[in-house]
């Protein structure tokens, strides 16, 4: 398990983050603004819009669970040796960003935005899968893991406030009305995105092969399966993610808090516009306080050290839950200084907003250690493309029913004006929707103990595993660690050696 590892500077931890602005920000635009573009001005229906959205992520989460197992054997062959088996994806990957320019075309039909979005959604998994096994390519150590998590999702919390401050900009520039607005959005953006890609892949490395990949390597010609045989025992290995009790709990938490954060986003526009008659410049306006999210990200770095991620989690957790709250209340009571109190709100909720979005993928690399307590193997790349499919998957399901129940409440593409009952439906979706979610994750918070002292007591019980050694060699708060977070008994996990 221990590996000498090189030191990461800061420097070198911002490069290697640079490519989080993709997920920071163009998955953002894309959940704040998409269905609002199609329905006002592509005229799509709600369920139109939101399929497209829905039918990609599938088919592209689909399409993850085989990122992962390649990225993982990549290394047999000439390009995977030349350039890296993670690293050779983002060289590819960067010139193909300009993709997201197309899906902001005003007039074209709704296979032509379906495909355009379904080759973004493909190009974006090939880079991001391998790119998130990085932190656990480039070091073993807890603290150099979570500097390279930390400079991460500020470069996140960078995307997120360009993806709501560039577009409300460009709304007011240009006029509520106009679709040339959204284009050069996208143009501006795709061009962005290709630049950082070329610079995370200058920032990084990866790990040397190991003794038991050359063997894999020599023997690569043998026992070989037939297509049928391959794909069931890749979904044997997918499925058996799920037995490692931590990452079950972690799983819980991220696609909770994530797509209840996705019906946020997808809805407040239209909530600003609709349920409060604010302008969508304003709301992009009030969206953009994610800026917040910079020095809250470099406090949450230290923070997730010392206080670990329960404690984070559960903060962000109350503090979006009272914000929502607070936001019915200004829909409730309309009062005559709704903007200033709406301002006010969407500033805390956004750092409890960047809280939790920092905080999974912080925990992330931690997960494949756990996994090879019971495993033996190294195999960060599976849990990524796990972690990608069920978001993906999840985001699909959470706007095709935000479209759906918008149609059914009475929302009318292209009109300005609604019904009531049109307006209590996007009010409805925005608190119960958002609210539901969040506060399962917090109640699955709870119950989550992964954290720097049981990560190093957990990277002890590795060594003693690889040494030969006996469950006896362990100290009992060691053996009480290890059960808790694998879900298996020691004399389970040294049996299996």
């Amino acid at each position: 398990m221990k590996t000498k590892n090189k030191f990461i500077t800061i420097p070198r931890a911002i490069g290697f983050g640079m490519i989080d602005i993709i997920g920071g920000g163009a998955f953002t635009i894309i959940g704040a603004w998409l269905l609002y573009f199609f329905t006002v001005f592509v005229g799509l229906t709600p369920i139109e819009a939101s399929s497209i959205v829905a039918i990609a992520r599938i088919i592209d989460a689909i399409i993850c669970l085989f990122m992962g197992s390649i990225t993982d054997h990549f290394y047999k062959n000439i390009l995977g040796k030349k350039f890296g088996r993670r690293r050779f994806f983002l060289i590819i990957g960067a010139p193909l960003m300009l993709v997201y320019a197309l899906l902001w075309i005003q007039g074209m039909s709704y296979l032509y935005y379906l495909a355009v979005y379904l080759a973004f959604e493909i190009i974006v998994a090939m880079v991001m899968i391998p790119w998130e096994t990085l932190p656990s390519e480039m070091t073993t150590d807890y603290s150099q893991r979570t500097k390279l998590s930390t400079c991460r999702m500020f470069i996140s919390a960078i995307g997120t406030f360009l993806a709501t401050f560039v577009p409300g900009l460009l709304i007011a520039k240009f006029g509520e009305n106009n679709a040339m607005a959204y284009f050069y959005n996208g143009l501006f953006f795709a061009i962005f995105f290709a630049i950082c890609v070329i610079i995370s892949y200058c920032s990084t490395w990866e790990r040397p092969i190991t003794k038991e990949m050359e063997k894999e390597l020599e023997s690569k010609n043998k026992n070989k399966s037939n297509p049928i045989k391959f794909v069931l025992d890749l979904f044997k290995e997918y499925l058996s993610t799920l037995k490692v009790r931590a990452f079950r709990k972690h799983l819980a938490i991220y696609l909770l808090s994530f797509t209840g954060k996705d019906i946020y986003n997808t809805v407040f526009v239209f909530f600003c516009v609709y349920c409060l008659s604010i302008s969508a410049s304003i709301a992009g306006s009030v969206l953009s306080l994610s800026i917040i999210g910079l020095p809250v990200t470099l406090i949450a770095g230290f923070a997730f050290v010392k206080f670990g991620p329960k404690k984070l989690l559960t903060s962000a957790y109350i503090i979006m839950l009272i914000c929502l709250l607070l936001t019915y209340m200004i829909y409730y009571f309309n009062p005559s200084s709704k903007i200033l109190f709406l301002f006010i709100i969407g500033t805390v909720y956004q750092i409890g907003r960047c809280l939790m979005e920092f905080t999974p993928w912080n925990i992330f690399p931690f997960i494949p250690d756990v996994d090879e307590m019971i495993t033996k193997k190294r195999r960060e790349g599976l849990f990524a493309a796990v972690m990608t499919f069920c978001r993906k998957t999840t985001v699909a399901i959470s706007t095709f029913c935000v479209g759906l129940i918008l149609e059914f409440g009475g929302f009318v593409e292209k009109q300005a004006t609604q019904s009531p009952e049109a307006i209590t439906t996007i009010a409805l979706i925005l608190f119960l929707g958002t609210g539901t979610l969040i506060f399962l994750a917090l109640l699955v918070t709870q119950t989550f103990n992964l954290n720097k002292q049981t990560h190093n007591l957990l990277i002890n019980a590795i060594d003693v595993l690889q040494s030969d050694g006996k469950p006896s060699d362990l100290s009992i708060e060691t053996k009480s660690v290890v059960e808790d977070l694998t879900g298996y008994s020691c004399e389970q996990l040294f049996d299996k050696k």
